[in-house]
């Protein structure tokens, strides 16, 4: 099974070459057919950024938005157009270590071992963030994790990897990307967690802030706990 590594990016021309640079370099720790950035209407030069990789990185692929839909929508752009078996997420911005990836994809053939519908989940071992996001984070996972029972305590990690049909099966809706653990759970996929490294962000600004966040996520969480309970009866359903 080969992967694709599917990355949304929004204004992020001074992290995204160095990003790609770090992904060719650990390339061989996982069986990676393409990168695929998806430029969710920057107005920067960051789409300039990602060509400019272009026959550095195996398979880099660029699809743009013409105008900002946000995180979950560029995440299942990137996804709907992918040819892997399997996806990586990671963030665009360089928290994320590509060299994780390799972590990600041992943790799935051990776990495949028993099935093949497995998401691995990346967790964050120590936040390279102020202390406001890292409190108000760690509030967010426990109410999260309190109320949909997804077992997760990190759901804010983007680096992840599973199949690509396993995720396109799920219902869309924006924000999806926050609550992947928790639905691919209610649908029968196996949740294994694999503690990841994080670093500070060293170039441009980060696109969110507290207040969009929790209202967004307190919405959300109503949403999502609904979707899960009604769509528990239909998780180990076999049609021959």
């Amino acid at each position: 099974m080969q992967v694709s590594v599917v990355i949304p990016v929004f204004n992020e021309e001074d992290c995204i070459g160095p990003l790609l640079e770090e992904i060719a370099a650990a390339k061989d720790a996982l069986p990676l057919k393409e990168v695929l950035v998806v430029d969710d209407g920057s107005a920067d030069q960051t789409a300039r950024a990602v060509l400019g990789m272009k026959g550095k990185v195996p398979g880099l692929r660029l699809i743009r938005h013409r105008e900002r839909r946000g995180q979950s929508t560029a995440i299942h752009t990137g996804i709907s157009r992918a040819t892997g078996d399997l996806i990586v997420t990671l963030d665009g911005d360089g928290q994320n270590n590509p060299a994780d990836m390799g972590l990600l994809y041992k943790a799935y053939l051990a776990g495949a071992a028993d099935g093949p519908r497995v998401l691995v989940a990346g967790q964050r071992q120590k936040r390279r963030d102020n202390a406001l996001r890292r409190i108000s984070s760690r509030v967010a996972n426990g109410v999260r994790a309190s109320i949909l029972d997804d077992g997760v305590r990190d759901t804010g990690c983007s680096l992840k990897l599973f199949r690509r049909e396993d995720f396109l099966a799920l219902p869309f809706f924006d924000h999806i990307h926050r609550f992947i653990p928790a639905l691919m759970k209610a649908s029968g996929v196996r949740v294994i967690l694999v503690d990841v490294s994080h670093r500070p962000r060293e170039r441009g600004t980060s696109k969110y802030g507290l207040w969009d966040r929790l209202w967004v996520g307190i919405h959300d969480l109503v949403g999502v706990s609904w979707l899960i309970s009604r769509g528990r009866n239909e998780v180990g359903v076999e049609e021959q």
